[in-house]
């Protein structure tokens, strides 16, 4: 410690990064230090070293390891920014940039300094892939070397085929305890915490939130969830946060196996397996599909069976592939009214596209029209596949006026075969149906004559003709005519 301190720490930044990870104001972490918000922002803003006693009072506090704080991490930073400053691209910008401007932005700004050596990274991750990319667009051959880390997390569902039973497991165990002690499982879920992990479970205003659902004060042992979500939200993050408390060395487990790139994506992984988690807490295996099997998948009456929202129990359904009890293999999709995708799974056979949206075809994109309905269709994908799909809006969490509420749909289908099971198909004709033609997404549909189309197939040669229109503003060489 007297070695710290004799180098006249100036920890401003880090205790600034610090101070902001507990949520906590510069004001209120000083009355915890009982130190004055003056000296405290003097500190933060780099004009006092921080003195043997602050640093005690610190550890105390907060639980944290000293000798993090006054590492000399910036001098590694420093080294990296001067490797990434020296790059040709920036032979441009007037020369080098002076060395001790550098040094200035990691002492007085690490997080700016950390997002410019993200940024390069991923620069670079980028030239390196472009052309891997644009070979392989060119040869129209579907590959893309491109694998971000959420293209890494669906890989590695895709592989499992969305089904963890150790994590099943522990869910289903853990269900049969807390309902011997209530009738649903979020009082018994929040007693659990408090009484075993001596962790507090609190609804908190938005405005102490800031805009987050969740959040876990380490030091108060706390977890704070936001007031804007409704009951099952609530009950799904309680559940997510006994994933970690109570499974930790499964997914810790899992993660491994996984076989990820980087610390990035094992850590997306460690969400994954976690929401998973809660998904099956709240709709135990077993349980669940007996349920759904049983209400013919009506998903409206499992969510007040089980407590959950309409968007848990469509997910969950695309879980149940346990060998010796399998449910009817569902893909999801979750999208905004622009198209852009935000969740995809599918235990079956449909397939989904890297890149791009989905077809406008798909009703799915009606139910923006026709709020809170379930709209049903029979589909056929371009190799004859058909499947019978249902779709419906739906609200992750209440929206304060001020603000725009976002807009999203869930689709949800099977193959056509299994599509007797559900209660949504009855009185339609399954046998010799009338099937809406999609695509995967334009770039990747080759059916001519689409008056949806928006661009043309990237396996086909264009037909251009300035004297002809047809129904779709490309045309293109079809060659298996």
């Amino acid at each position: 410690m007297a070695d710290t301190v004799e180098k006249k720490l100036f920890i401003g930044p880090r205790l600034r990064r610090l101070r902001r990870e507990f949520g906590l104001t510069q004001a209120r972490m000083a009355e915890e230090l009982d130190i004055s918000p003056s000296y405290l922002n003097l500190i933060e803003r780099g004009q006092r070293p921080a003195t043997a006693q602050f640093l005690i009072k610190l550890a105390g506090a907060y639980d944290v390891d000293i000798r993090a704080l006054a590492s000399d991490t910036e001098h590694q930073a420093l080294g990296e920014l001067r490797e990434i400053f020296s790059d040709p691209v920036f032979a441009g910008s007037g020369g080098q940039v002076p060395q001790q401007e550098l040094r200035d932005l990691t002492e007085h700004s690490p997080s700016v300094a950390d997002a410019v050596l993200r940024l390069y990274q991923a620069y670079n991750g980028a030239k390196l892939s472009g052309d891997r990319l644009a070979g392989a667009v060119g040869a129209g051959d579907g590959s893309h070397a491109v694998n971000s880390p959420m293209d890494q997390i669906r890989d590695m569902i895709r592989a499992a085929n969305n089904y963890y039973p150790e994590l099943d497991q522990v869910a289903e165990d853990l269900y049969a305890q807390f309902r011997q002690q209530d009738d649903e499982i979020y009082a018994p879920m929040r007693r659990h915490l408090r009484e075993v992990r001596n962790v507090d479970v609190r609804v908190m205003p938005e405005d102490v939130m800031r805009g987050e659902l969740r959040r876990f004060d380490r030091h108060r042992k706390r977890l704070m969830l936001s007031e804007l979500m409704e009951p099952a939200g609530r009950a799904f993050q309680v559940a997510y946060h006994l994933a970690f408390t109570e499974t930790g060395k499964i997914i810790d487990d899992l993660v491994e196996r996984a076989d990820l790139s980087d610390p990035v994506t094992k850590r997306l992984a460690r969400v994954a397996f976690g929401n998973y988690f809660a998904g099956a807490l709240m709709m135990p295996y077993g349980r669940f599909l007996d349920a759904a099997e049983t209400l013919g998948y009506d998903i409206d009456i499992l969510c007040q069976r089980f407590g959950a929202s309409y968007e848990q129990v469509a997910h969950r359904l695309t879980t149940l592939q346990r060998q010796t009890a399998r449910g009817i293999p569902f893909f999801f999709i979750r999208l905004d009214n622009a198209g852009n995708i935000s969740k995809r799974f599918s235990s079956g056979k449909f397939h989904f596209s890297k890149f791009g949206g989905t077809c406008p075809l798909w009703n799915v994109h009606s139910t923006f029209s026709a709020p809170g309905k379930i709209l049903t269709q029979i589909v056929e994908m371009p190799d004859g596949v058909q499947y019978f799909s249902l779709a419906r809006t739906v609200r992750r969490a209440i929206t304060p006026f001020s603000e725009p509420e976002p807009q999203l749909a869930i689709g949800l289908g099977c193959e056509l075969r299994y599509a007797h099971r559900l209660v949504y198909a009855k009185g339609q004709n399954l046998d010799t149906p009338n099937p809406t033609p999609i695509g995967i997404n334009c770039q990747l549909c080759d059916r001519p004559d689409c008056r949806q189309r928006a661009a043309p197939p990237l396996t086909k040669a264009l037909d251009v003709d300035e004297h002809r229109r047809g129904i779709s503003p490309f045309n293109f060489v079809d060659e298996t005519a």
